[in-house]
């Protein structure tokens, strides 16, 4: 039976793959309303791993925000993120990564911020070398070990910060629009690391606004308005028949105006 939790609003249903998959976090009510405005609001989503969940909407609509909020990096105003069962901690932060729009460049060379990410893990020796090289070799940057990191292009610094996450070998990996902004050819190279990821077995979150990179690398779309989670399913369902009429006025780029308070949460 698909789990109740990744049931749409509207009544979509999860894919079979989906279900089979154990749960690796979760969402329960998870709301952050600075000054009382709820900018995410009890949001309840379900992490399977080794899938791509893609997260979807409009701007505004709090994707960026839940990403910082699963990944810890902001605390809840209400409800809980649980890993594995238990409530979100250090040790489990350890064992995930984000790459932000703007990667953070710290003022070193490339090879010295692998080097850097690599041993906050407590990682060194033979062990963070190969790493390193290894990181270097996907991320097509060898030749460019030695420079400073803030002066590589835009796409050179995604590229590295998506190889400084890998690096550390996250169970799941965030990312927040990590193609945004980039030329074909720097977007495609950014796809072919997310590709590698997603075969390693690392779980992936991945907020994107471009319909045809949800097709080609999202198993589920998770979509939200004004929020809250408004549908969610397999990625080829939400995006060629989406129950939800925000989804599908945003898929069709149309406006979509609605109460948000009559809007029911979704099925625990």
């Amino acid at each position: 039976m698909p789990d109740a939790r990744l049931k749409t609003i509207e009544g979509g249903r999860t894919s079979p793959e989906a279900a089979q998959a154990p749960l690796l976090m979760q969402a329960r009510k998870l709301s952050f309303c600075p000054n009382g405005k709820p900018l995410v609001d009890t949001v309840d989503l379900d992490i399977r791993e080794g899938r791509r969940l893609v997260v979807m909407g409009a701007n505004g609509a709090g994707k960026s925000l839940l990403l910082r909020l699963l990944h810890g990096l902001l605390p809840p105003s209400g409800g809980e993120v649980v890993w594995q069962g238990k409530p979100l901690d250090r040790a489990a932060m350890r064992e995930q990564a984000m790459v932000f729009q703007r990667p953070v460049m710290l003022r070193r060379s490339v090879i010295a911020n692998l080097q850097f990410a690599l041993a906050v893990r407590g990682i060194g020796g033979t062990e963070r070398r190969r790493r390193v090289e290894e990181a270097l070799e996907q991320a097509r940057l060898g030749d460019l070990a030695r420079h400073p990191a803030r002066v590589l292009s835009g796409g050179e610094q995604q590229r590295l910060a998506l190889a400084r996450a890998l690096a550390c070998t996250p169970r799941l990996l965030f990312l927040d629009e990590p193609t945004a902004s980039l030329d074909p050819a720097s977007t495609l190279a950014i796809e072919n690391l997310i590709a590698t990821a997603h075969a390693r077995g690392i779980t992936i979150v991945m907020i994107t606004h471009d319909k045809g990179q949800a097709r080609r690398l999202g198993d589920d779309i998770a979509f939200l308005h004004g929020g809250r989670l408004v549908e969610t399913g397999p990625a080829a369902r939400v995006l060629e028949t989406p129950n939800s009429g925000a989804a599908r006025a945003w898929l069709e780029g149309r406006l979509y105006l609605d109460d948000l308070s009559s809007t029911p949460s979704p099925t625990p």
